[in-house]
């Protein structure tokens, strides 16, 4: 991964107040191998680099989080509960929990395709429907940024949106009108 585009994408999520409480709020709940990802970290790169506000169009923040001891639902929803109690409204309501280590128990379910078991937050980037959506953050309790960023940071910089190139999944088209339709700059490469 370019260092360059690392920093800028550090610089990105350090100016953005709403992103960074919810990685201080976070950090101090100190949850196993957590990570901000999907919207909340690569739609602020695409509003600062297209001159918008930096929140156009973030309807949540993910949190992730593995915790393999326990996948049962009440075992993540007791962890759910606890994130929003660290929350005031409206983020009470906008920071959205999932332990990764029990995705494949509902996604095919959902989805309609199969899930292999994660064994980490970070491996879920391998799977989101594009490399340019695969990104996430944790803020570390030295104020460091960890950054993942499995397919690197090129496409996101470049305003390019592209299929996973690992996992050839049905919904890349709807999302990528999606995104189109909310940044007109991005070039699609099928």
């Amino acid at each position: 991964m370019t260092g360059s585009l690392e920093r800028r994408l550090e610089a990105i999520v350090r100016t953005g107040p709403t992103l960074m409480q919810v990685l201080t709020t976070v950090r101090a709940l100190d949850l196993p191998d957590w990570l901000i990802f999907s919207g909340a970290v690569y739609q602020r790169v695409l509003n600062h680099l297209t001159g918008r506000d930096l929140d156009y169009g973030i309807k949540d923040y993910d949190l992730g989080y593995y915790d393999a001891t326990d996948t049962s639902y009440e075992a993540e929803d007791v962890v759910i509960r606890r994130v929003a109690a660290a929350f005031e409204p409206p983020l009470r309501e906008l920071v959205e929990v999932r332990n990764q280590a029990r995705v494949h128990l509902w996604f095919e379910g959902k989805f309609g395709e199969p899930y292999a078991p994660l064994t980490s937050t970070a491996q879920a980037l391998d799977r989101f429907t594009s490399a340019t959506f695969s990104v996430g953050v944790r803020l570390e309790p030295d104020d460091r940024l960890t950054i993942v960023a499995p397919f690197g940071l090129d496409d996101l910089f470049a305003l390019r949106l592209r299929p996973n190139p690992t996992r050839n999944t049905p919904g890349f088209a709807r999302t990528a009108a999606a995104a189109v339709a909310r940044w007109p700059e991005l070039t699609v490469i099928n």
